[in-house]
């Protein structure tokens, strides 16, 4: 297949190497132009969970013209919109589009520039990658992804593209209902990100710690009851045993808001901890813990 990957950071640059890798020509596009011009210099080296390779890819700063096969959206979730209004010169009639960003409310832009009804949504679960120079990722995590239909594009379609990513290495899933997916993962998110990114904590310290222990459950808690009133259906019976389940596999990891945090760039909390007030709305309900937690973050970035 023909991928471009839109948004090859360090993540995205995972995603790339291994599809490359598996035999697929894949168009790396990042606005990082060192990263660009390492890529294809002397191709794209990525390392850790997933092994260690260096693949050729076609790198630039903007989209080529031309159709690809399968567009994936990877920038962080508010900019997800603005990259995939920019990859319409990638579009085809059989084009597919992957989105994969954490928290809830990015999709709807991407889809809305490059339609609903190809679109699969896609989320990354113990995943994490990081830079270590131009052209060179260590991926922190490798684990599962799992993607489903946004709107209208049929499950065969869904299964057919996850199958490209699991010829790939990728322990890739499909889902039949996005939003399940979606919450289930959002829970553990809010639970961790604003509070270790108000503390500087890893994960597993702040699921012990006496103070901010208390309010990582509440915060779970109260997006599960939120997703419960909006009629998801959840899996999940116990959100407390869910994320403390999701934090005990990755005690020492720091979620992606700290690390934008800690480099001085603002992260991705209104669609993290910040969609749980936003959908208790929708529902003439309150979500007080989230909502403090989204200002006080917003307060410690505002500088950025």
């Amino acid at each position: 297949m023909r991928i471009a990957i839109v948004g090859c950071g360090a993540m995205g640059s995972v995603y790339a190497a291994l599809l490359a890798d598996a035999g697929n020509e894949v168009l790396a596009i990042d606005r990082w132009e060192e990263h660009v011009e390492a890529m294809n210099a002397g191709g794209l080296h990525v390392e850790g969970a997933s092994g260690d390779r260096t693949v050729k890819v076609a790198a630039s700063t903007a989209p080529p013209a031309g159709p690809v096969d399968m567009i994936v959206v990877a920038v962080k979730a508010a900019d997800a919109a603005a990259a995939a209004e920019a990859a319409r010169p990638l579009l085809g009639p059989e084009t597919l589009v992957v989105t994969i960003q954490n928290g809830l409310g990015s999709a709807e832009g991407v889809a809305a520039a490059l339609g609903a009804d190809r679109l699969m949504v896609g989320i990354a679960g113990g995943f994490g990658a990081s830079f270590k120079g131009p052209g060179h990722v260590h991926h922190n995590g490798m684990k599962t992804i799992r993607m489903g239909a946004y709107a209208g594009l049929p499950y065969d379609r869904v299964e057919a593209a996850v199958q490209v990513w699991r010829d790939a290495g990728f322990a890739a899933e499909p889902a039949r209902d996005i939003a399940v997916m979606q919450w289930e993962k959002l829970i553990c998110n809010v639970a961790y990100s604003a509070p270790c990114t108000l503390t500087g904590l890893t994960i597993g310290q702040v699921m012990e710690d006496p103070d901010m222990g208390p309010i990582s459950r509440a915060a779970a808690t109260e997006a599960w009851e939120v997703a419960r009133a909006a009629g998801i259906a959840l899996t999940i019976e116990d959100p407390v045993d869910h994320v403390r389940t999701f934090g005990a596999a990755i005690p020492n990891a720091k979620p992606s808001l700290l690390l934008d945090f800690e480099a001085g760039r603002r992260g991705e909390i209104d669609f993290i901890n910040g969609a749980i007030p936003r959908e208790a709305e929708k529902l003439g309900r309150r979500a007080p813990v989230n909502a403090t937690l989204v200002g006080l973050v917003r307060f410690r970035e505002r500088g950025f």
